[in-house]
């Protein structure tokens, strides 16, 4: 962990990878409501970095932090969020080269994995989610679409991804859902937020 002290109230606390930043966001939440952050306002992960917003006194808190032994995340850690999925995504077929499988093993392989929101951004309601092996990583597409459905599954490097609402995009789309993924009259208003566990349940079209 490589604390930075950004400001007056906040801190930014670097990190190697996504597997560490879901393990300090985690830690970071339980000493919260333990009451060992007092003032600590926002816990923001990102890619590599947690930001917490509110701190009083940062750099004895930067201080802290790095003698902290955080375990890792249990798998089993966090609120579970289904998904519903149809698999008729217009790059499923290139997907599955890329992948080196047949099209109906793409369902198979995404419904068999445990991912997690990392983070969230991009548009209110994107969450970042991790958890795909490394050999299903993918790149995006060479020409970004410029209007990507609300509802589009989509993968791209090591994450994926559900579109909340039309927007350009350069992710591989591989299928939709009608789950609703930002609400602002829902409490929250987000479908997916960061430590969720996310699985996806393939349904007919």
């Amino acid at each position: 962990m490589r604390p930075r002290v950004v400001g007056g109230e906040a801190l930014l606390i670097e990190l190697d990878s996504a597997t560490e930043v879901a393990a300090l966001h985690a830690e970071l939440l339980r000493r919260r409501e333990a009451g060992e952050l007092d003032g600590v306002r926002d816990v923001v992960p990102a890619s590599r970095t947690v930001l917490l917003d509110g701190v009083r006194e940062p750099h004895a808190l930067a201080e802290r932090v790095v003698r902290w032994v955080v375990a890792p995340l249990a798998e089993t850690e966090g609120p579970l969020v289904t998904v519903p999925v149809r698999y008729d995504g217009p790059d499923l077929s290139v997907v599955a080269r890329l992948w080196g499988v047949a099209e109906q093993e793409v369902p198979v392989i995404v419904g068999g994995t445990a991912f997690r929101v990392a983070f969230c951004g991009f548009a209110p309601g994107f969450g970042y989610l991790t958890g795909l092996p490394e050999r299903f990583h993918l790149p995006r597409r060479d020409t970004p679409r410029t209007a990507v459905p609300a509802g589009s599954l989509a993968l791209a490097g090591e994450y994926a991804g559900v579109y909340p609402r039309c927007s350009p995009g350069g992710w591989q789309l591989i299928g939709t859902t009608d789950a609703v993924l930002w609400d602002p009259h829902r409490i929250p208003a987000a479908l997916f937020t960061p430590g969720a566990r996310v699985r996806f349940e393939e349904v007919a079209g």
